[in-house]
């Protein structure tokens, strides 16, 4: 099985082939935002994508349409939601936007954080 593995926390799990990137993220505990429920709405789940890309699912327009939104935007950017892995091990960073829907998200690991900065 492929191994995606998210920066910049570490965190790595290894997933069957077809298993969307979100999907991977919420297995492993990653704090990778999701405000929309994977459902292409919004651009929380954003991701560089630094190895393994050439094995992932093709980038559909609704996945662009929604990524027009999203801060800094780079080449390797993708939504985790529409991104499905292939046969290779994948490693993403997780976008500081990302990081804070997450926090949003999850308020109580939010105050967390900000006590233990």
């Amino acid at each position: 099985m492929p191994k995606v593995t998210f920066q910049p926390e570490g965190i790595a799990i290894e997933v069957p082939r077809g298993t969307t990137l979100l999907e991977a993220g919420v297995r492993a505990n990653a704090r990778l935002g999701h405000a929309c429920g994977g459902k292409c709405a919004c651009s929380t789940c954003h991701v560089y994508v630094h190895a393994g890309g050439a094995s992932l699912s093709e980038s559909q327009d609704n996945e662009q349409d929604v990524l027009d939104k999203a801060f800094d935007v780079r080449p390797a950017s993708r939504l985790a939601c529409q991104t499905r892995v292939g046969d290779e091990d994948v490693t993403v960073e997780v976008t500081r936007e990302s990081v804070k829907a997450w926090l949003d998200e999850h308020p109580a690991e939010r105050a967390a954080a900000s006590e233990h900065p």
